[in-house]
């Protein structure tokens, strides 16, 4: 059995090489998320949420170290088209952009007025669209935030204006939002529902929503059901095939729908990211510890 690779279909045989390595990069964390890779740094950024901290892989040496703590319980991170650093922070309830003087801006903690429940996960849109997911996560225990009720009562996809900053809600039919990510040519937004952590039987699975001009959301039907664990955090490759965590590791699923392979990984997966140069490196959040894999595909280009 290949220790690395699961081939359910040939055309995942040509996207991880057979001879390829899962390499352990740092371990010690309580609970690994929100991958970013920032090219001016060559580095990764990733949450280690209950720890309350943010940490940093250096790519040219290896290091690992501190880069924010607290951190607000960070757990998502992303680039906007200007290179900064936009976080959910679950203990603060709210999404923050890191200016280049190392100040800290609030994008949104409030909708109508009611706290946030707790920011879980970002993406930007080439236009400066900034959407977010909103589940309760962070507000269910002590361990990944502070425990409180929800002041807004559901969960919900946000939207924020790139123009003025309106905060608006993009989807409201959710259980529990979580992960999402574009297609390559940004018509498509995919995001997960994880559900499944709060209602029996709940959604455990990848939807699919068109995107208009103007940032609006249409459609929402389910893309995929994972089929081990649940889905969490992924990210596209330039082919518009889906990288994203599992129980088991990584599955990758063809823009048709379809499960053509995995990537195993000795730990329950919560985020991935591509990073290198080429951004043909899979950056790998697996509970304790960061991974990562070279693929013979590129992952989109975000900034």
């Amino acid at each position: 059995m290949d220790p690395v690779r699961e081939i359910l279909d040939e055309r995942f045989t040509r996207l991880v090489n057979s001879n390829a390595r899962l390499d352990l990069l740092h371990t010690g964390c309580r609970w690994a998320e929100g991958p970013v890779y920032v090219p001016a740094w060559r580095s990764l950024i990733w949450s280690d949420i209950p720890n309350d901290r943010m940490l940093r892989y250096d790519e040219a040496t290896g290091a690992v170290g501190v880069f924010r703590e607290p951190a607000g319980h960070s757990n998502g991170n992303t680039l906007d088209r200007q290179g900064r650093l936009v976080s959910c922070e679950h203990g603060n309830r709210r999404v923050s952009r890191t200016e280049p003087d190392g100040s800290i801006t609030v994008l949104a903690d409030r909708f109508e007025g009611r706290r946030l429940n707790s920011p879980n996960d970002v993406v930007v849109r080439s236009d400066g669209t900034i959407f977010f997911t909103d589940p309760a996560y962070g507000i269910d225990s002590d361990y990944e935030g502070h425990k409180a009720e929800s002041e807004i009562g559901a969960c919900h996809l946000y939207r924020i204006d790139p123009r003025s900053g309106a905060l608006s809600i993009a989807a409201d039919d959710f259980v529990r939002p979580n992960g999402l990510a574009f297609s390559p040519d940004e018509r498509i937004l995919y995001v997960a529902d994880t559900g499944a952590t709060h209602v029996t039987d709940g959604p455990r699975h990848i939807r699919r929503f068109a995107v208009a001009e103007d940032g609006r959301l249409n459609g929402g039907e389910v893309f995929a059901v994972c089929t081990a664990g649940l889905f969490d955090g992924f990210r596209l490759d330039t082919d518009g095939r889906i990288w994203t965590s599992a129980g088991d590791g990584v599955h990758c699923y063809d823009p048709d729908g379809t499960l053509i392979g995995k990537v195993l990984v000795p730990e329950v997966v919560a985020n991935v990211a591509f990073g290198g140069p080429k951004r043909h490196r899979l950056y790998i959040c697996a509970t304790t510890s960061l991974y990562a894999i070279y693929l013979t595909v590129n992952g989109v280009k975000t900034v």
